[in-house]
Parts: structure tokens; C-alpha cells; sequence
């Protein structure tokens, strides 16, 4: 290919490096631009996608105690039915008075 010295992209393209004229190299980075910044499934995309996964993560355990939780107070109940009912409803026995004290604060 000749060199014309009126065409200035020839002259642009002199002036650049000799690993950036080098038409695999253009083609890589392009592909690799492509990749990272504009495609689907690129690494902005990616970076949101595994925080919400580790949020999601974390609010899975936090109802996974929760539920823990409320299968032992269930079982407590099931297990203290009058004890429950005194505690929670204030119940009391037909023949006993039952005095609720309250600290005041």
C-alpha cells in the first residue's frame, strides 16, 4: 500500500504506534469495549446483579431465624397453653384474683 501524503488519515495512522495499527489488536479492543460496557450482560450489570443476590442472601437468613423463632414460641405454647394465656391475656381462674403490677417509667 502506498503512502499518499495528502490523505490525512494515512498520515494519523503513521503517527500512531505500532501495536495499534495492528488490525487484531483494534478488533480485541473493540470486542473487549463491547464486552465490558455495552452488552447484556456486561460488568456494571453484573456487579448489581451479585449485590442484589447478596441482599437477597441476607434477608433469606434473617427470615430463616425468624422463622426458627416462631416455631419455638409455637412449641412453647403448644407445650404451656394456661401458662401462655395468663402471661399474654392476663386470664385468670374463676375463684382466683390476679393482681397486674406495671413499673410506671
Amino acid at each position: 500500500m502506498a503512502l499518499n501524503p495528502n490523505n490525512p488519515f494515512q498520515l494519523l495512522l503513521r503517527k500512531l504506534p505500532r501495536p495499534l495499527r495492528n488490525k487484531y489488536f483494534l478488533s480485541l479492543t473493540v470486542f473487549a469495549a463491547l464486552m465490558v460496557f455495552l452488552d447484556k450482560h456486561d460488568l456494571i450489570t453484573q456487579f448489581k446483579l451479585s449485590r442484589s443476590v447478596k441482599n437477597l442472601e441476607h434477608d433469606k437468613a434473617y427470615y430463616e431465624g425468624k422463622i426458627q423463632e416462631a416455631q419455638v414460641d409455637q412449641q412453647n405454647i403448644e407445650a404451656n397453653k394456661e401458662q401462655f394465656a395468663r402471661e399474654k391475656y392476663h386470664m385468670h381462674k374463676s375463684d382466683e384474683e390476679v393482681f397486674i403490677i406495671q413499673n410506671e417509667k
